[in-house]
């Protein structure tokens, strides 16, 4: 049998062994420490030759712990090198500049030639003996000390030389020395190779050592310094901008060859780095000398220095060992190509036919995917293209902007004149774009490019519906640009409408359901009508008739079923304007003109019942919204008029009923109930009735009668269907009556009308009359306090409403807990009552 010890033995072990495993853990996180600190010290001391002995295996006792090292040796010994050859570079500095005039001009020489040849071949040597670190150091100090050389001389031999001249020249000849010295460098050190190589083991080294030199700050310093040669140059002879350009632009070149060369990573970085900032310096200003020159000769100097650009970035593309490079290159030539041509065609041609031109080169870059070119070069060439197509058409904007927003300014001032065209009609109060002219053109060129993509399977379904939206605004700002008489541009407008909403139809049958395109299309219809409607604001006749066209063409499309969610709503939205317009032009009041809106949401209540029969749920409720919107709106226009407010409240009330009577919407009733409230109570303040209880007492009773009716018969209605409308009534209005009566009789029935309510809901748990008697109770109670309220406020002091309200505050804060406490339970109960 298995002997169990007690629970105190038990964990007296458990607690051993704890330990144990603790103790075991410590000792193998030093071990691991231990570990890692000998790998980084011996990948540091790797190429020293017997640079020490292993350090023991455990260099700690196991009770002890191990030090923490917080900087590497590699790291201390960079440091002290960086340092050391900056103070001895700057103590050259001095030496050169302050304690120069002590010595001869032979003295001079000699020290200068002296130190910086011992400093050029003390590298070699430390390279020999494995000091890597300390001969990078030391070659730095020598190339610094040859730019002192430079200045010396020129102050020495040179000093009537002009200064940029000689930068130039100095700058040439110690790039050429610094590379060559680079170079020399890793000749001049043996390479180790154990064993006899190989034919192949040979060529592997050889290119390694190509690849990657003896010193490496040499050459990437001879590559920046390369960079400034023939730019000094080009501002020493006071060159122009071109030739600058030309300079900046031959420098890039050069910095491209070095970039691609296989040479070590500094060098190709530097390379890189250069031909970026050098090529777009000089595309830069080859672009605004181009675009800016007045004569097409001026114009066609500046696209030479930008096909000169293009062609290093072709070179670059065809030759860059990685495609995304390939690819930006090819790009950025594509782009360089078209900025240099639609220079020229700027000059040449005139302004409205720039971006057409351009338009048309960027366009014809698309024929490189035709060509054998490398897939980087092909995909640069076209999204090029697609970037200039992409500028052309946000020049447009403007046009397209104006054209959809202009009308607006017409809601200020409806029906005040037929205009000359309809140019003069959407472009009334802004300003018309300038070289607007060739907008269409090019909407419909880059349209039929996505067309033709899309027919291709490009980018499906994305490029279709990019065509179709620039078809549309090709077509939408046309008779605009060719300033169409008023009512042909009405017409045009009118049409586009119709063809959009046949090609929505014509995709929905395509696809058997909603699609991309055909969601556009039906947008466009609905965007375009708007415009139509607000532009045929200038005239009566053209209101009623636009409006009246566009409620009957959405209410035919309403018929398809797959539109009817959208079209619906619209022909809803046309119909309650051409309501509101039939009423001004008929010379009506807006409180009657309401009276006209209400059919816009008797029809919305009958097509949503019908679209509910069709099981279409989402048209449903697109209707309902669109009519409740015309309900607000003719509630709006009768606000001024009492009476006929009350005819509009009673009448959005039977429609709600009517909505009710069906089963999914058996929640309107509270809302038709609450209208025809707010109907009688309304009716009531138009009558200036001051006893409204001889009006609202009969209907309580009987709405009383019928709630408690039906709650025997079903206990499960909620008291608020049951008597919330028939306690309302009366309640409200007798309260707003209260507010306004000096008397002290309607307070006294009212209070003790309400105690009464407020007494039967807690006897039977009920919530309505239990909330509705107690806050009308609370109500005349406050109204019969606020005189003494009053009173006592404007006798105590200024200082004694706040000092309450901090007491109060502070109470409240002291006992917050116990009151969200009481609050929950008043909650609960209330909840439980039905």
């Amino acid at each position: 049998m298995t002997n169990i010890p007690p629970p105190a033995e038990e964990l007296r072990l458990l607690d051993a062994e704890l330990r144990q495993l603790d103790a075991r853990r410590a000792v193998l996180l030093r071990r691991r420490e231990w570990l890692v600190h000998v790998l980084r010290t011996a990948s540091a001391q790797r190429s020293v030759p017997g640079a020490g002995q292993m350090p023991p295996v455990w260099p700690v006792a196991p009770g002890a712990a191990a030090p923490r090292t917080e900087a590497t040796a590699p790291g201390v010994q960079n440091v002290l090198l960086l340092l050391g050859g900056i103070l001895l570079t700057v103590a050259a500095i001095a030496f050169t500049l302050v304690g120069w005039g002590h010595l001869g001009i032979t003295g001079r020489a000699l020290v200068l030639a002296t130190v910086t040849l011992a400093a050029l071949s003390a590298p070699v040597w430390l390279l020999r003996r494995g000091l890597g670190s300390t001969a990078e150091a030391v070659a730095a100090l020598g190339m610094a000390l040859t730019v002192l050389d430079a200045y010396a001389l020129h102050e020495v031999a040179f000093d009537g030389s002009g200064g940029l001249g000689y930068a130039a020249a100095a700058s040439a000849v110690l790039s050429a020395a610094w590379a060559a010295y680079g170079a020399a460098a890793g000749l001049l050190v043996p390479r180790s190779d154990a064993g006899s190589p190989t034919r192949s083991d040979r060529a592997r080294a050889g290119a390694a050592t190509a690849a990657r030199p003896a010193l490496r700050l040499p050459l990437p310093c001879a590559v920046v310094t390369a960079q400034v040669p023939l730019l000094l140059w080009a501002l020493a002879v006071d060159a122009g901008p071109h030739t600058l350009t030309a300079v900046l632009l031959v420098t890039a070149a050069a910095d491209t060859v070095v970039a691609l060369r296989p040479a070590h990573a500094p060098v190709r970085i530097v390379g890189l780095v250069g031909a970026c900032v050098a090529g777009a310096l000089g595309v830069l200003s080859a672009g605004w000398l181009c675009w800016s020159a007045a004569a097409p000769g001026a114009a066609a100097r500046g696209a030479a220095l930008l096909l000169l650009a293009a062609a290093i970035a072709l070179a670059a593309a065809r030759y860059a060992p990685k495609p995304a490079v390939a690819l930006c290159a090819s790009l950025a030539a594509g782009l360089c190509l078209v900025a240099g041509a639609g220079g020229v065609l700027r000059a040449w041609l005139p302004g409205e036919w720039t971006v057409p031109g351009c338009l048309a080169l960027g366009i014809a870059l698309l024929t490189a995917v035709r060509t054998p070119l490398p897939r980087p070069m092909r995909q640069g060439l076209v999204g090029a293209s697609l970037v200039v197509q992409g500028l052309a058409v946000l020049w447009t904007l403007p046009l397209v902007a104006g054209t959809l927003l202009g009308p607006v300014a017409l809601i200020e001032r409806p029906w005040s004149g037929t205009p000359l065209d309809i140019r003069d009609a959407v472009f009334q109060d802004a300003a018309w774009p300038s070289y607007a002219t060739a907008a269409p053109l090019v909407l419909a060129a880059v349209a039929g490019v996505l067309a033709l993509a899309e027919r291709r399977a490009v980018r499906r379904p994305a490029s279709g519906v990019g065509a179709l939206v620039l078809a549309w605004a090709a077509v939408v700002v046309t008779p605009v640009v060719l300033e169409l008489p008023y009512g042909a541009g009405l017409v045009a407008h009118g049409a586009v409408v119709v063809v959009a909403l046949g090609i929505a139809e014509r995709a929905r049958r395509g696809t058997g359901g909603p699609s991309a395109p055909a969601l556009t299309a039906l947008v466009l219809a609905l965007v375009t009508s708007v415009t139509l409607a607000l532009v045929s604001l200038a005239t009566e006749a053209g209101t009623l008739a636009v409006l009246l066209a566009l409620a009957a063409l959405f209410g035919v499309a309403s018929t398809r079923p797959g539109l009817v969610a959208f079209t619906a709503p619209a022909a809803l939205a046309h119909a309650t304007a051409l309501a509101c317009a039939a009423g001004a032009s008929a010379g009506l009041r807006p409180e009657h003109t309401a009276l006209l809106v209400l059919v816009v949401p008797a029809v919305a209540a009958l097509v949503a019942a019908r679209a509910a029969r069709a099981g279409r749920s989402a048209a449903t409720v697109t209707v309902e919204a669109a009519g409740a919107a015309a309900a607000l709106l003719a509630l709006t226009l009768a606000v001024t008029d009492l009476p006929v407010l009350a005819s509009v409240l009673a009448l959005c009330g039977v429609v709600t009923a009517g909505t009710a009577l069906r089963p999914e919407r058996r929640r309107a009733g509270h809302a038709a109930a609450a209208l025809f409230l707010l109907a009688a109570w309304v009716r009531l303040a138009a009558w200036e009735v001051t006893t409204p209880e001889a009006y609202t007492l009969p209907v309580s009773v009987a709405a009383l009668a019928v709630g408690y009716l039906r709650r025997r018969r079903d206990p499960s209605v909620s008291s608020w269907a049951a008597h919330g409308a028939g306690l309302s009534v009366t309640l409200v209005p007798s309260l707003l009556a209260m507010w306004g009566d000096p008397h002290w009789l309607r307070p006294l029935l009212l209070g003790t009308a309400a105690l009464a309510v407020t007494l039967v809901g807690a006897r039977s748990r009920l919530q309505a009359p239990l909330v509705l008697g107690g806050g009308t109770l609370a109500l005349v109670a406050l109204h019969e306090l606020a005189p003494y309220i009053a009173q006592v406020v404007g006798v105590l002091p200024r200082w004694a409403p706040p000092a309450l309200a901090g007491l109060v505050l502070l109470a409240l804060g002291a006992t917050y807990e116990q009151r969200l406490r009481d609050a929950r339970r008043l909650r609960e109960a209330l909840g439980r009552l039905h």
